[in-house]
């Protein structure tokens, strides 16, 4: 159970690392931020910060605003859908893929060799990103040219943070579980923790809540709020396995506070410690499984110790979670609104995290 925030004195303590938010809002970083950060077993800050756009008549934001968590997506719903399997035995990080997925396979024997593992490791040989959906009319015809991506590497050679990999890994747990992807993640992850503003294509009552994220211009021609951003998780139509989960910073927050407990109550210490320990290959990477582990420079910042995880998301999104401290930093925003020009966040995130290791006197 997480405690709730001591609200009282978030504003005196967090003061300097609200400060690198509101001086970001200012240079038009993002227009909208909401943060969460859990020490100990409780939550030490809850706090919303800006606009959903840069215009001052928008809306404000408030801790109840819902983010699109882009590929924070991949971790707090794919990844702890794969451990939940892995734990009840039914998936087998080291089967191949076309096991599941038997017309993955085509005309390159090499797709044989690609594990699961492979895939949740970001070193299957699929290159990082394809635009399916400019050759989509439907999710059918998304998935078919999805299943035809060829290998950019050999399997296991090289590490390279592939979206395409991981739609392809959220059709195989939907094989293996038997179901899809977003009703297994209501059921199992997000309904046990009390998510209750956690959800795959939000509901329309949602959408006053949510900031928008883009203003599209050439591939749907309108304003994206409360649907996806991504293009290839929009084209398929259906919850996606790299993208597409909207939440809270407040439900991130207790998902993170699951994750600093070992697991509990979703799985045990010894099925996170798999999923969550650096892989020690390919050589350099720092991956692992679904997650991502702090490099130099990490966009965690400089304390954030070696046992840390975390995940980042296109729109401006970010999950870090230290073990060895007992912390989590949830940041959410909309960095894509009106475009996806504006990478200033590179420079925030590192900053926010660092001032807010150092309020709590953890360096």
């Amino acid at each position: 159970m997480l405690h709730p925030a001591q609200s009282k004195d978030q504003d005196r303590i967090f003061g300097i690392a609200f400060r690198v938010l509101e001086q970001a809002i200012e240079q038009r970083a993002f227009p909208a931020a909401s943060v969460a950060v859990t020490h100990a077993g409780k939550l030490v800050a809850l706090k919303a910060l800006g606009r959903f756009t840069y215009d001052e008549n928008s809306i404000a934001v408030t801790p109840a605003s819902v983010f699109d968590l882009a590929s924070v997506t991949k971790v707090v719903a794919t990844t702890t859908m794969a451990m939940l399997l892995y734990e009840r035995g039914l998936l087998d990080l080291e089967a191949p893929i076309a096991g599941v997925l038997p017309e993955f396979v085509g005309d390159d024997p090499r797709r044989r060799e690609i594990t699961l593992r492979m895939l949740l490791a970001h070193c299957s040989g699929l290159p990082a990103y394809e635009k399916l959906f400019l050759k989509a009319h439907t999710g059918e015809d998304l998935i078919r040219e999805l299943l035809r991506v060829p290998l950019k590497t050999a399997p296991g050679e090289h590490a390279e943070y592939s979206d395409i990999g991981f739609i392809l890994l959220g059709l195989a747990l939907e094989r293996i579980a038997g179901g899809a992807l977003d009703r297994f993640c209501q059921r199992e992850v997000f309904s046990p923790l009390g998510m209750l503003d956690t959800a795959f294509n939000p509901p329309a009552a949602w959408k006053s809540r949510i900031p928008p994220t883009a203003d599209d211009k050439t591939f749907r021609k309108r304003i994206i709020q409360g649907e996806v951003q991504d293009e290839n998780a929009s084209a398929l139509r259906a919850a996606a396995g790299h993208a597409g989960l909207f939440s809270t910073a407040a439900d991130v927050a207790v998902f993170a506070h699951a994750m600093l407990s070992g697991g509990r109550p979703l799985v045990r210490p010894e099925t996170l410690a798999v999923f969550t320990r650096r892989q020690k290959s390919p050589p350099g990477t720092s991956r692992a499984l679904g997650w991502d582990t702090p490099s130099a420079p990490s966009q965690s910042g400089k304390y954030f110790s070696p046992a840390s995880f975390g995940h980042l998301g296109y729109t401006g999104t970010s999950l870090w979670i230290d073990p060895e401290r007992q912390l989590s930093v949830t940041l959410l925003t909309n960095r894509t609104w009106p475009d996806c020009s504006n990478q200033a966040i590179k420079e925030v995130r590192p900053r926010f995290h660092d001032a807010v290791v150092e309020a709590l006197n953890l360096k």
